[in-house]
């Protein structure tokens, strides 16, 4: 069956829609969704079987690290353990198109996170409609860029991969053109902020910091 497509206003996103989404999200659904760096997989954060069809979207292995995408700091602090300098860092760039790389709580899944470092990406999103889906659903999402293997680029604007996407997938929010350039991986897992990937953040906005 070919994924539900969902044309989602860029600046009003359509509340049924997106709770229309959040339910098949619920149910196991892979949904593909814009931000604000390129498109994204997401699925619930508690069912393995999505996760693993992320994987093999992605021809990811089973030891690849996804991202928790969250809605604030407050949901952050509770999958991941943030001390106070990384707290204040992340209140001053945050939302905004970086994944920090944090300590995992004991709240989180152990299968999601890292399981040599017990580490977590997460990230923050400053997208009109991935802010919108997140408050629908009412909870993280895990996720990952949308990006094909042997693909150079990810995904811009899905209406130019459709056909391969609509059998890929189970939901697509289509918000239009978002871009390329993947979000700034900042490693915050130690005593010092460490780029790990430069991409569409600032780092110029993350202060002292060691270059990975």
């Amino acid at each position: 069956m070919p994924a539900q497509w969902l044309d989602i206003h860029p600046v009003n996103p359509q509340k049924r829609s997106l709770s229309l989404a959040a339910a098949r999200l619920r149910e196991g659904a892979v949904v593909a969704y814009p931000t604000d760096s390129c498109y994204a997989l997401g699925c619930h954060l508690d069912d393995k079987a999505a996760a693993d069809r992320l994987r093999r979207i992605r021809d990811f292995d089973r030891h690849h690290q996804f991202t928790l995408v969250c809605r604030d700091l407050s949901e952050i602090a509770h999958y991941a353990r943030v001390d106070n300098w990384q707290f204040r860092l992340l209140k001053q760039i945050t939302p905004g198109p970086y994944t920090f790389i944090l300590p995992a709580s004991r709240d989180l899944p152990r299968r999601v996170a890292h399981e040599r470092r017990k580490t977590i990406g997460i990230r923050i999103p400053d997208h009109v409609i991935a802010c919108a889906l997140l408050d629908a659903l009412d909870e993280p999402l895990i996720s990952c860029t949308l990006q094909f293997p042997g693909e150079a680029r990810p995904v811009a604007d899905p209406k130019d991969v459709r056909g391969r996407l609509e059998r890929e997938v189970d939901v697509v929010l289509d918000g239009g053109d978002c871009g390329l350039e993947p979000t700034t991986v900042v490693d915050l897992s130690g005593d010092a902020s460490v780029v790990v990937r430069e991409g569409k953040g600032d780092v110029a906005r993350l202060g002292a910091m060691e270059v990975g």
